[in-house]
């Protein structure tokens, strides 16, 4: 974990061609879960009881076959193929969620997307991701801002909870709203589209409870901060990448004018900072999935 100062930029701008080659690769994986989506697969349990289908598998098969040659340097970290140590002395990484949300998948619900991001020396410097149901594509490349079906988005600008509108664990915001005034949004299942929905202005702030993974923020992470806004840790510190954990404390998005008071705000509400700092960072095996 690091402090927003220690992020450090790329050695170079991303290519063009890298970047249409991402979107082209999530659009199109996207329009494959689609039609397995709209056709019915076949379903399991993995061995952490969290559900996979035939589609995660499919797409994550595609997105290796798409996004391989764009950084053939990269090394691979994807949920649904069994992760290679190598990848911890590469520079680069690509980080995939072919489908995330399955449950929502499954259900035939719409809150799924298509997740990937190129990582370099532990920070994201291209992202995508794609919502095939509604048809909404998210991109953004470190320093060339961030995209909504190719429109700029930026973050809302407000500085007070009072009236913020909050996606996240219904634990932590109901805590939040018994001190503040807070709208808590829908649940949105996918993570990346919860925490994009902070950097299109369409949410205030999104939270996400401790056990996220590399995969399900590194691109979410990367579209917010080029949209203005910000993604901690509950203590502050900002997610790094490529570890050989890729696993991640409760996190809090939101824009940088919001984001402190964010924080002060989750404090107070788990009583003190250092039971915050526990809360944010337990990992014992058995503990309930990020929400």
């Amino acid at each position: 974990m690091r402090s927003v100062n220690e992020v450090l930029p790329p050695a170079a701008p991303v290519p063009a061609e890298l970047m249409r080659g991402l979107a082209d690769a999530v659009v199109e994986s996207g329009a494959l879960a689609l039609k397995m989506f709209r056709e019915g697969v076949r379903t399991w349990t993995k061995e952490n009881d969290s559900p996979v289908s035939e589609a995660d598998l499919a797409v994550d098969a595609r997105l290796a076959e798409r996004l391989r040659p764009l950084a053939p340097e990269a090394g691979w970290l994807s949920e649904e193929t069994a992760d290679a140590p190598d990848r911890l002395g590469r520079s680069r990484l690509w980080v995939v969620d072919p489908i995330d949300g399955t449950r929502s998948f499954i259900a035939g619900l719409p809150d799924w997307t298509i997740v990937a991001a190129l990582v370099e020396r532990g920070s994201p410097i291209a992202a995508a991701i794609f919502a095939p149901v509604t048809e909404e594509l998210f991109l953004a490349t470190i320093g060339g801002g961030a995209t909504k079906n190719n429109a700029r988005i930026t973050v809302q600008t407000r500085n007070s909870l009072d009236g913020a509108r909050i996606a996240g664990s219904r634990s932590i915001v109901e805590r939040l709203a018994r001190q503040h005034k807070v709208e808590k949004l829908p649940r949105i299942h996918s993570l990346a589209l919860r925490l994009v929905r902070v950097a299109s202005g369409e949410a205030d702030a999104a939270l996400a409870a401790a056990h996220a993974h590399d995969w399900d923020i590194a691109a979410a992470d990367l579209v917010l901060r080029e949209a203005g806004g910000l993604l901690t840790e509950f203590d502050g510190g900002v997610p790094q990448y490529n570890r050989p954990e890729a696993l991640h404390g409760a996190l809090a998005a939101a824009g940088l004018a919001l984001h402190p008071a964010l924080l002060r705000a989750l404090a107070e509400s788990l009583n003190k900072p250092d039971k915050m700092r526990g809360y944010a960072h337990e990992t014992a095996k058995g503990a309930p999935p990020r929400e």
